[in-house]
């Protein structure tokens, strides 16, 4: 039997860096744990496909980091308090702390639909202006930031690195940054650290006066106080990289003199039927529409069958694929699972049987390692379908070989999860009596009632397989 819970994984992982533009490899501050912080929602509105594509995929980064048997501590901010909260706030007829209660409790919905567990933490900004404040304060007593107006603006061109993280230097960005002009500004492209308050809006009282902060210095404040001057990994969306992510890193490094993050991870955009998704073209989806639709194994299969740091175009027939795939990968279990209840012999695992699901492991953790190449580690789960399907066309099957499929499929699903156990259903008594009547009309050989039946229960979602360990069924 294979022990696949003891073995250990020898491979060295390895990370695209954005910082580096290569792969690699993966050494964490402290052995055995690992600080990872990824950029979370603007919670003024659910989220869509596009912020599932970073929870979906991070969260597989933490899982595969603590299946190779590192401790992850793990932080995703919420941002609470910003111009999108205060317009939604005046469209409801509400205010700021309501609208982010709202989505907020979507969100976690959302993930709980999505089978994803919850961060570490979730720091949001209104619980942590203090830090905030005082980290804007430090910058400016190191005359790297400026006030003018109630308004606090960070000096870009006094940090000589600004521009290393997307690769663009000063003189690129002034015609890049979408801004307006701003003569309080002591230059274009200085961003802000702390807004004046408008009449009417939420605020809090600051050195500066009454206002609220700007979206770069949040991440900055909360990574340093949740995790410490230096991450491991920093995460989020490809269009994090500019400017948001820049500007953390001029923020951060200037106070602390060490590298915000030591390995940042960026993953590609998504695409509706191969257009931007924009809501200039109202062709956002919805998590909440999506979980209604499709099964939540679908909606990560989908998510993780294309590399991370691709463009990846959501469509009807992608996701219709998906359900196929994970159908596939669900049957196999489940087609184990059942003759394994009828099987007699139970002998050692054969050192053939067991060096082939050992490649298949190693063919999985080699993929992972290799900058969470998620396509090709699914691969390895449809090789492993490949030898279950093979074991169950033979007569006489060895449970401990079933077994051996379970145990190593376990530990592969763990981490990819696409497919999650059902919970086990009570048939109504009308679809009881139905598969009842079908059994004796077989025993009479009544052949053509018993395919009627079979028919109407498919009408019904419930579909018969009759195998040689006896009926089965399962819903649709």
């Amino acid at each position: 039997m294979m022990e696949t819970d003891e073995r250990k994984v020898t491979m060295t992982l390895q990370i695209y860096n954005t910082m580096s533009r290569t792969k690699e490899n993966f050494v964490p501050q402290e052995p055995g744990k690992v600080k990872m912080y990824v950029c979370g929602p603007t919670v003024y509105d659910y989220i869509h496909i596009g912020n599932a594509r970073p929870v979906i995929f991070f969260d597989t980064v933490r899982g595969y980091l603590e299946q190779t048997g590192h401790e992850v501590n793990y932080v995703v901010n919420f941002t609470d308090v910003d111009d999108k909260l205060i317009r939604k706030a005046e469209q409801l007829g509400t205010d700021v702390p309501h609208v982010a209660e709202k989505f907020i409790g979507a969100y976690y919905e959302d993930l709980e639909g999505l089978g994803i567990p919850k961060a570490s933490s979730n720091p949001r900004v209104t619980e942590n202006m203090p830090l905030i404040i005082d980290f804007i304060r430090e910058l400016v007593e190191k005359d790297f930031a400026y006030e003018n107006g109630g308004d606090v603006y960070y000096r870009t061109g006094k940090f000589a690195e600004y521009g290393k993280l997307s690769k663009q230097n000063l003189q690129e960005l002034q015609f890049g940054i979408r801004i307006g002009v701003d003569e309080r500004k002591e230059h274009p492209e200085d961003f802000v650290l702390w807004k004046a308050a408008k009449p009417g809006e939420i605020f809090w009282s600051s050195p500066w006066g009454d206002g609220r902060p700007g979206w770069h210095i949040e991440c900055s404040a909360m990574a340093r106080e949740y995790l410490g001057d230096t991450l491991d990994i920093h995460g989020g969306g490809q269009d994090l990289q500019f400017p948001h992510h820049e500007c953390e890193c001029a923020q951060s490094e200037v106070l602390t003199g060490k590298p915000l993050a030591n390995y940042w991870m960026h993953n590609g955009f998504i695409r509706i039927d191969n257009e931007k998704m924009s809501k200039s073209l109202g062709n956002g989806v919805l998590v909440k529409d999506l979980r209604n639709q499709y099964k939540r194994e679908a909606i990560r299969y989908f998510m993780l069958s294309t590399h991370y740091r691709n463009p990846l175009n959501f469509t009807e027939d992608t996701m219709e694929q998906a359900q196929n795939s994970v159908d596939r990968i669900a049957n196999a279990v489940g087609n184990l699972n059942h003759r394994l209840q009828a099987v007699s012999v139970d002998q050692a695992v054969s050192a053939e049987f067991a060096a082939r699901l050992e490649q298949i492991r190693q063919q999985y953790h080699e993929k992972m390692q290799d900058d969470f190449n998620t396509p090709d580690a699914i691969t390895a789960l449809f090789e492993w379908a490949g030898e279950a399907n093979q074991l169950l066309q033979q007569d006489v099957v060895n449970a401990a070989d079933i077994r051996a499929l379970l145990e190593l499929f376990n530990e592969l699903n763990a981490v990819l999860r696409i497919y999650t156990e059902a919970e086990p259903e009570l048939l109504d008594e009308e679809i009881e009596r139905l598969i009842e009547e079908r059994n004796e009309a077989r025993k009479s050989k009544n052949w053509e009632r018993a395919d009627e039946i079979r028919d109407e229960l498919s009408a019904q979602g419930i579909l018969l397989e009759d195998t040689a360990q006896g009926m089965r069924w399962r819903r649709k």
